[in-house]
């Protein structure tokens, strides 16, 4: 028996390695936009960043922490298309500044620097206030009343018309104004793993930025999205911008390094 069993060892060994060969070369994906009508999502999404600015030759530094809660449901799912209800939770930030630290919390008002009191009132509007976004099953948006610092357009991504393998990538370009200047971040999303629960990604982003202020850097990092609703789990980017201000006749040149986690339940 002894004997039959160590000549079973090997064979077993092999048929792990062939099952696990046949897992990880398994047939490809086709991801569509498709959450389960009526549940409700939490996205948890915290973010931190270093800006160095160099003025008048003197370096500056500034750190800034900011956490958010946001709530998504799917209120109408079609086969074509998914209108979802989206509202701020809660939000968390602190800035420090050589020595100075300001912060504030909506879920702790006593928490709030007493020097941003007039300040906050459009963070304070944001919190609770219900938007509107509708999708196509392909993550394009359709129409939208959305919210103020929404962090959805980090979770619901424009998908690929193409199945999914292995290797397989896709790009998505996406802009926003900032202080006046257009950003535009094209990202390149890189098929790594393919589960029945998840799709695992390596993320990049090139940013490139005109108008008042010059924009350049990059983005890079991983996501997994849920394999059968097509919305992004978890994500882990890590970002390092350039870019020059104009104040008062100076151009002060600032470099901004920082981490953003995205988790949805």
């Amino acid at each position: 028996m002894k004997k039959t069993l160590r000549r079973l060892a090997p064979v077993a060994l092999v048929l792990v390695a062939l099952a696990t060969l046949s897992f990880m070369a398994k047939d490809g994906i086709t991801l569509r936009l498709k959450p389960q009508q009526g549940k409700t999502y939490t996205i948890t999404s915290k973010a931190n960043m270093m800006m160095m600015m160099e003025v008048q030759g003197q370096t500056m530094n500034q750190t800034q922490n900011m956490e958010y809660r946001q709530s998504f449901t799917a209120k109408d799912v079609t086969a074509k298309d998914v209108q979802f209800e989206t509202k701020i939770e809660a939000l968390k930030m602190s800035i420090s500044q050589m020595g100075m630290k300001l912060e504030y919390d909506s879920e702790h008002p006593e928490k709030t620097s007493p020097m941003l009191a007039g300040q906050t009132k459009e963070m304070d509007e944001a919190i609770n206030k219900t938007g509107t976004i509708k999708y196509d099953v392909m993550g394009h948006v359709i129409d939208s009343l959305d919210l103020e610092m929404s962090q959805l357009g980090g979770v619901i991504i424009q998908l690929p018309e193409k199945e999914l393998s292995v290797g397989s990538t896709w790009n998505v370009d996406k802009s926003q104004s900032v202080s006046g200047s257009e950003m535009n971040v094209h990202y390149t999303y890189t098929v790594t793993s393919i589960s029945k629960k998840s799709v695992d990604l390596t993320v990049t982003g090139n940013v490139t930025g005109k108008g008042a202020e010059e924009i350049t850097g990059s983005y890079n990092g991983t996501a997994s999205i849920n394999a059968q609703q097509g919305f992004i789990t978890k994500c882990n980017l890590k970002s390092n911008l350039s870019m020059t201000l104009s104040q008062q006749g100076l151009s002060i040149p600032v470099t901004m390094v920082g981490t953003t986690t995205i988790d949805v339940n």
